[in-house]
């Protein structure tokens, strides 16, 4: 499986009302681009064009791939919200998407990793009996069972406790290895962390930061990975300013 890169360019309106741009996303291919900005800027708008998954919004502009292919059927998405349903169990939840493809569902597999997301003694559960965290998880399982060279992440690790969001991190990182993914986050640490590359998105376009060293994902206690989470942080302020 071979990971495209992405190029969006372009602007988004809804109705009368601006959006987003004009502004150009480079998310190359095989990394970890990670997204941040004050709230309202449009980054879920943006993964949501690039899913092909928003009619509402009028995008003057485009989506390419460095392949020159479609990306439709290429492209897995975690959304904010888990949108797990309530009448199946957390292993059905997990196999959804081959169920909806009318696909022979891989239960070995997905009991592996519901396994390495620790949800072995829930996956017979409903949604309904779980907690937000746990919920997530069972979202970010399925996410993974997808198997996609391209994957969109919308803040998904925002429900977990500190340990489980490190954890789930680490996790991403090593089942998402050569994919191609962008993910959005209001977490500066998570970027700091995760983010081969990293831009700010603000009302009057994008603006790239320079990730620290070494390979994703990063130590949390890194010297280098702590003092750009400040710097993050400290420019995220500027811009809700």
């Amino acid at each position: 499986m071979t990971a495209p890169g992405l190029t969006l360019s372009g602007s988004a309106s809804f109705g009368e009302t601006p959006v987003f741009g004009p502004l150009t996303l480079n998310v190359p291919a095989g990394q970890w681009t990670c997204l941040l900005g004050p709230s309202g800027v449009g980054k879920t708008t943006l993964l949501r064009l690039v899913a092909g998954l928003d009619d509402l919004t009028h995008f003057d502009g485009t989506i390419t791939t460095s392949d020159g292919a479609p990306l439709r059927g290429r492209i897995a998405l975690m959304a904010q919200s888990d949108l797990l349903m309530p009448w199946l169990s957390v292993l059905e939840n997990t196999l959804l998407g081959a169920r909806l493809r009318g696909e022979t569902p891989d239960r070995d597999r997905a009991r592996d990793v519901l396994a390495r997301v620790g949800l072995t003694d829930h996956q017979g559960k409903r949604p309904g009996a779980l907690s937000g965290g746990q919920r997530q998880r069972v979202a970010l399982a399925r996410t993974l069972m997808e198997d996609r060279p391209v994957v969109l992440l919308d803040e998904p690790f925002s429900a977990l406790d500190a340990r489980t969001r490190a954890d789930m991190q680490n996790l991403a990182c090593e089942l998402l290895t050569g994919r191609t993914v962008l993910m959005v986050t209001h977490d500066p640490g998570e970027a700091a962390r995760l983010g081969h590359r990293i831009t700010i998105m603000e009302t009057g376009g994008l603006s790239p930061v320079t990730p620290p060293p070494g390979p994703a994902p990063r130590p949390v206690d890194d010297p280098a990975t702590l003092q750009a989470q400040a710097a993050l942080l400290n420019r995220l302020r500027d811009s809700a300013a």
